[in-house]
């Protein structure tokens, strides 16, 4: 095995040397970190049981430094040279790591004792060369020979020396920071751990509870444990695993550990017992090691819950995604405690006897670093490219309705290893093991229901089919083709998911809105603005001393002649200006903004004294009718401008600068070339091509204009094929819009003509004419081929961005044809395709991008008998956002989309009339708590019931009595 030990020069020179250059800056700003120490004494002694020990702080810095563990080795820091005590076969392996930036000293151990005294003497006289204080290891347990040896030499001049606990300098100079490689290995270690207990525990758990078999919690554990050896598991995993990956290198650092039946122990160091499974509330944890690097994974999975328990486990995921989205770069780690503690106390206090006493802490080499643990007292802040381990959970609550004596108490627990990223969402590098409720609940009581494949993930959906099961895919558009009977037992299915769906939109509102706020949704209020015309009385017009009005451009100031004065006025202060002619004279009236002048747009006008006296209005008189003309114009043209102004100003406020794009510079980027891009740069249609870089792409046309998407902004990425279409498109849909040209777009599209125009054989050679049935054929034959081979082309190009935006969570979505309708989203009318996380129409500008997950509810308008139309409502979470409207959808869609409605879960209601959303929404703004506790969306299925009653009556009005009925029929 020595032989094979084989250390990365470059790393080491390079981790080394950062570490001795943050030592140093810290003792430049103030000492803060490493307390003023001017060495460090790293000892590591005899080697520890494998299968009992876990990773400290000696052992961590061996591995972050060289790779390996040297048992029975000594390293001595200073500023200027780093001393190593070894024996001779491990000072083999590190003598090649000399020459570099910091001088090494490698000191030999032998049998010679008084030679190996003489090696504890260099290195203690280096030690107080450098300074009365010396960094160790607090509670350090390393034992062994080597390490008493060590401790007996350094005791002897241990009364001249000052030992300081240097775990946290330790933490943040080298271990808490991980760098590209670093989290490579995570992040195999993660997909590991996802694959493990979403692919197979999940299966297993599912088999064991269908066919009620008695299997005890450690032979579960047991089977996962096995597991990691089989390599054709990892190779076949959902995960999508690298060529490289090496199973081998793969080890447990955490259970797995699988609890249920009422006895759960939430700390790292839990066992599985002998328990059977109990189908109940069932934890399962795991956390492995790649390439010395851990992370770990844990869920809860709740069997047939009561609506306490679904009430409480909500609390807990709400919690725990709070936390992942508040650990940002700069931040407190005690805030993050604080931050889930708010919650509980804010929607549950009495849940907070049961919350745990931090929600994590650091991950990397160490399973757990001991001085990053997340809880309230810690004062260290988050840097970007820290690993966090976030752990949140509830232990032993009181189940109100229990289903057995086992069920009485049970606890939570969710764990996901998370990366913290600089001005971008945090990484969940465990993300693939799902944790919403509906992924983790199993119902097995119903026998009239299907048993369930658990749990319910996105990963079992079928890519071709989306939200919708194939069902309810129409197959023909010919009305007369078609079974225009509605199902009754899916109709009454529908409608009691969707009461179920309202409900709990009702209690979310009332939960997110607990108290009486008044236009709390995350916008600031409007607030007074100062304008500012002059600072000094030298900066007026030079004109204003003749006491005439002036018209100043520059300063957008109108200077008006007052008692003898001239007086600024901002045009902003101004609403607009008009000119009127009586006799010889000519009247200029100058009307002021103030308040209570109407109820148009601008009566929210804010004042800073809205009591004061306010001048309405001025106007003057003159004989100069062509002057007075001229300044009403000047006034209006500077009003126009200014609002024009403000207006681009707006628009573009939430324009943001991306990161700046990584090139790859040691290889060829992959490339996609002969597209074109909408929207085009500068208005021309320029072909160009694609390219993938670290992280993001680059449009680059044949002229070198440039535009550049960070993976770390795209929130959707499409690939729309050429099916049915006249182009291929890879569409990507931005979280902040950029600039292209002079305008900004939150949408990018790169797409190819399919058409054969195209690929016309008319260049340099004679067009053949095709006249007769065989070569029409064949050319349609040849249009199909270019068409797929079209398709895979883009597609390919598609996955490969997705598989180089893994870390950002970019994935592919293809819209689903078959689900499509017309509408009209803007203002032609046009195809739309539901995907998995969207509603989108990409074939023409401008593009509609609707995401699912921001939708509140859906309204259906003008649904009546004899219309053969209707339209669409999407009103969204974000109240202060403009609903959406898809007009004009023809009436044969409506099943389908109520159908699609339903299976995505969106709560939809329908009307025979357009609603006034404009003032809907100004009412749920003003006070969302009070529009949640007057009934919140349930207006708008109000007279669904009477409807039903009185069509009921028309009905009955018209039933013919038996007479009639005896005289028609003769």
């Amino acid at each position: 095995m020595a032989d094979e030990v084989k250390i990365d020069k470059q790393t080491f020179q390079d981790r080394l040397s950062q570490f001795i250059s943050a030592w140093k800056a810290d003792k430049r700003s103030g000492d803060a970190l490493f307390g003023g120490v001017g060495s460090i004494v790293i000892l590591m002694g005899k080697v520890e049981d494998p299968s009992t020990s876990t990773f400290k702080k000696n052992n961590a810095m061996h591995f972050w430094l060289l790779g390996y563990e040297f048992p029975a080795t000594l390293l001595v820091f200073t500023t200027e040279t780093l001393f190593i005590i070894t024996t001779i076969k491990k000072a083999k392996h590190l003598e090649p790591l000399k020459g570099g930036k910091i001088p090494i000293e490698i000191l030999v151990r032998g049998k010679d004792a008084e030679q190996n005294n003489k090696h504890w003497e260099t290195c203690i006289d280096a030690i107080k060369a450098a300074g009365n204080k010396v960094g160790t290891i607090a509670k350090d347990t390393s034992s062994g020979p080597f390490a008493d040896e060590w401790r007996k030499a350094f005791s002897e001049h241990s009364k001249e020396l000052e030992e300081v606990d240097i775990s946290n300098a330790l933490s943040a100079a080298a271990l808490s920071v991980q760098d590209e490689n670093e989290l490579r290995s995570i992040r195999n270690a993660s997909k590991a751990c996802t694959s493990l207990i979403a692919e197979f525990f999940v299966e297993e758990m599912s088999e064991v509870l269908d066919e009620e078999k008695k299997v005890t919690h450690k032979q579960l554990s047991d089977r996962i444990d096995k597991k990691i050896d089989d390599r054709n598991f990892f190779i076949n995993s959902k995960s999508k695993l690298p060529a490289d990956f090496d199973a081998e290198q793969l080890e447990w650092v955490y259970g797995p550990t699988i609890q249920s039946g009422g006895n759960y122990d939430l700390k790292l160091t839990a066992l599985s017992d002998d328990n059977n499974l109990h189908a109940g509330t069932i934890i399962a944890g795991l956390g492995l090691r790649y390439k010395n690097y851990c992370s770990m994974v844990a869920r809860s999975y709740l069997v047939d819950p009561n609506k306490s328990q679904e009430s409480n486990y909500k609390l807990l995921l709400s919690i725990h995604n709070a936390v992942i989205t508040e650990a940002q770069e700069g931040v407190a780690v005690k805030d993050l405690y604080n931050k889930a503690l708010g919650i509980i106390r804010t929607k549950k206090p009495d849940m907070e006897k049961h919350f745990l006493k931090n929600v994590g802490g650091g991950i990397g080499i160490e399973t757990r670093d001991t001085t990053l643990v997340l809880n309230g007292k810690n004062t260290r802040t988050l840097r970007d490219g820290m690993t966090l381990c976030i752990t949140t959970g509830f232990s032993d609550i009181t189940n109100p309705e229990p289903q057995d004596k086992k069920s009485n108490t049970y606890s939570l627990l969710i764990t996901d290893t998370i990366r913290i990223r600089r001005g971008a969402e945090n990484v969940i590098f465990t993300s693939s093991a799902p944790s919403d409720l509906e992924s983790t609940s199993f119902f097995f009581k119903d026998d009239d229901e299907a048993v369930q494949e658990a749990p319910k993930s996105k990963s079992k959906k079928d890519p071709k089919v989306g939200a919708v099961a194939a069902s309810n895919i129409t197959k023909t558009k010919l009305r007369a083709e078609r079974n225009t009977q509605v199902d009754d037992g899916a109709e009454a299915k529908r409608r009691e998911h969707q009461k179920e769906l309202a409900q709990k939109k009702q209690m979310e509102g009332l939960q997110r809105y607990s108290e009486a706020t008044s236009d709390q949704n995350g916008v600031v209020q409007k607030k007074f603005k100062r304008f500012e015309s002059y600072k000094r009385d030298n900066q007026f017009p030079s004109r204003v001393k003749d006491l005439v009005i002036v018209v100043d451009q520059k300063a957008a100031t109108v200077v008006l002649p007052i008692m003898g004065r001239p007086v600024p006025f901002h045009i902003n202060t101004i609403k607009n200006a008009s000119k009127s002619d009586e006799g010889e004279f000519t009247f200029l009236r100058i009307n002021f903004l103030s308040p209570g002048q109407g109820v148009g747009r601008k009566d929210d006008q804010p004042f800073e004294d809205p009591s004061a006296h306010f001048v309405r209005s001025l106007t003057f008189r003159s004989k100069d009718a062509v002057r007075m003309q001229d300044i009403s114009e000047q006034i209006t043209e500077l009003r126009k401008n200014m609002v024009r102004r403000e207006n681009e100003k707006k628009e573009m406020e939430d324009v943001v600068e991306q990161d700046k794009l990584t090139e790859i510079r040691n290889r060829k980027p992959v490339r996609l070339e002969n597209v074109l891009v909408r929207p085009a740069m500068d208005g021309k249609r320029v072909s160009g091509e694609v390219e993938i870089h670290q992280n993001g792409l680059r449009y680059r046309d044949h002229r070198g204009n440039n535009i550049d998407v960070v993976f770390s902004n795209v929130r959707h990425l499409f690939f729309q094929p050429c099916a049915h279409e006249l182009i291929v498109i890879i569409h990507v849909h931005l979280k902040n819009p950029i600039m292209i040209g002079k305008k900004k777009a939150k949408d990018l599209q790169f797409y190819r003509e399919a058409s054969d125009m195209q690929f016309d054989e008319t260049g340099n050679r004679k067009r053949k004419h095709r006249m007769h049935d065989e070569e029409e054929f064949e050319q349609e034959q040849e249009e199909r081929r270019r068409r797929a081979a079209l398709d895979r082309e883009f597609k390919n190009f598609a996955e490969k961005v997705q598989n180089a935006a893994q870390e950002d969570g970019v994935s592919v979505d293809i819209p689903v044809r078959d689900l499509g309708f017309n509408g009209v989203p803007n203002r032609s009318n046009v195809f739309m395709q539901p995907t998995t996380d969207c509603l989108v129409q990409l074939s023409e500008p401008p593009f509609t991008v609707i995401t699912l997950d921001e939708i509140e509810i859906a309204h259906l308008e003008r649904v009546q008998f004899g219309l053969k139309n209707f339209d669409m409502v999407f009103v969204f979470k974000d109240f202060h956002r403009a609903p959406a409207h898809i007009n004009t959808i023809p009436v044969e869609s409506l099943e389908s989309v109520k159908d699609w409605l339903n299976s995505v879960d969106i709560p939809y209601f329908e009307g025979p009339l357009n609603l006034n959303w404009g003032a809907i929404m100004k009412t749920v703004i003003a006070d969302p708590h009070e529009f949640f506790a007057n009934g919140g969306w349930e207006f708008l299925g109000n007279g669904s019931d009477d409807e039903d009653q009185s069509e009921e009556e028309e009905e009955s009005a018209f039933e013919m009595s038996d007479s009639e009925l005896a005289v028609s029929d003769e």
